[in-house]
């Protein structure tokens, strides 16, 4: 365990109340902050084996040096017990990851967050929430480890609101996003299987996204009806024009949602390329100025390139861009037909890619 005075963070004393202390220094994001004391710091760093001083990545969009004492510090402020370290340096190491694109995250007018997904027995160990209100409070796992990220963005990474940081709109899930998939409710492999991990194996999944959709569908009996609603729904993801995509999507099955796919024996690949093959729009809706809007994806595809002909009014375009690009989780309760659905930010080599970890203690 190491000792307090192994510590190379600079000490504060605290004449008065040292949480005020911390909001005048601006390390909040907003709601008040636990203390980092030496003892706290000292006792979040026994959580691993780690050397203190060793950096785990540089955080855009001010790359700050996120040394794992740096990040136990931020960790202590945002609540979290020790046991949710290792999961913490697993979302650093994923978020420092350059295909995740953190500089762009957190300059983006778009508002964009990292959602935080949990996979394997850890979520068991520390207590991750996956059931009954999965996206919601009530739970320090999940509320103090996607906190946790977010201090780390603003106090290493300099993404502070009115400053660099400039999402034209926010939302609450920059607090805190983070989720735990419910594997045992669901019909299929789970997320980190998927990737190419152990089902014994605990993951942190990244996914560079806006905040959740949620999907009401108490009628649908069938895979195939049930599919048509939830892609539709999607179908107004970013705009109702934006055809293809220009990013990933997080599509969030609730356990009832997932138990109608099951019985039909869809897979979650079925799902998918449904959704790719049946969300599709005539270019003649999609147009700059029918109906509203910009046409701000069908813009991109007008110049013809030199394997495919020009499109007609007739031609449909699909609103993913690929199956690929939809991303499946099984997260919430058992009782209530609801799903949801995360936008992405701008996605593949010019934007973020959806980035996994191995949790280690």
């Amino acid at each position: 365990m190491p000792e307090a005075a192994d510590l190379h963070s600079q000490r504060i004393q605290a004449q008065d109340d040292p949480v005020e202390l911390l909001y005048e220094r601006g390390v909040t994001d907003g709601l008040p902050v636990v203390p980092p004391t030496e003892e706290r710091v000292t006792r979040m760093l026994a959580a691993t084996n780690r050397d203190p001083q060793e950096i785990i990545g540089e955080i855009g969009p001010n790359y700050g040096r996120a040394s794992v004492e740096k990040i136990a510090i931020n960790a202590v402020m945002a609540g979290c017990h020790p046991l949710y370290f290792p999961v913490v340096l697993a979302g650093v190491e994923a978020m420092c990851e350059e295909q995740f694109c953190i500089h762009g995250i957190n300059v983006t007018t778009f508002s964009a967050t990292p959602m935080a997904i949990i996979n394997g027995p850890m979520r068991h160990e520390i207590g991750i929430n996956c059931g009954h209100n999965a996206l919601g409070h009530g739970f320090r796992a999940n509320a103090t480890i996607g906190r946790a990220l977010r201090l780390i963005i603003i106090n290493i990474g300099g993404a502070k609101p009115h400053e660099i940081t400039k999402a034209t709109m926010g939302h609450p899930a920059q607090y805190t996003f983070c989720v735990g998939e419910n594997e045992e409710d669901s019909p299929w492999e789970p997320l980190h299987v998927e990737k190419g991990y152990t089902a014994d194996q605990s993951t942190i999944t990244l996914f560079g996204g806006h905040s959740p959709m949620q999907i009401n569908d108490h009628a649908s009996r069938s895979a195939e009806q049930l599919a048509l609603s939830l892609g539709w729904t999607m179908a107004a993801l970013w705009n109702h024009k934006n055809y293809p995509l220009f990013s990933d999507s997080v599509l969030v099955v609730g356990p009832e949602h997932a138990k109608t796919f099951g019985q039909d024996g869809w897979s979650k690949n079925d799902l998918r390329q449904f959704l790719y093959e049946k969300i599709r729009r005539p270019l003649r809706e999609l147009r700059p100025g029918v109906n509203g809007g910009e046409g701000v994806g069908v813009s991109m595809l007008r110049t013809p390139k030199k394997d495919r002909e020009p499109p007609t009014d007739d031609t449909l375009f699909p609103k993913f861009p690929k199956a690929e690009n939809i991303v499946i989780i099984v997260a919430g309760g058992t009782a209530g037909r609801f799903s949801a659905a995360v936008q992405g930010w701008a996605g593949f080599d010019a934007g973020s890619r959806i980035t996994t970890k191995e949790i280690k203690k």
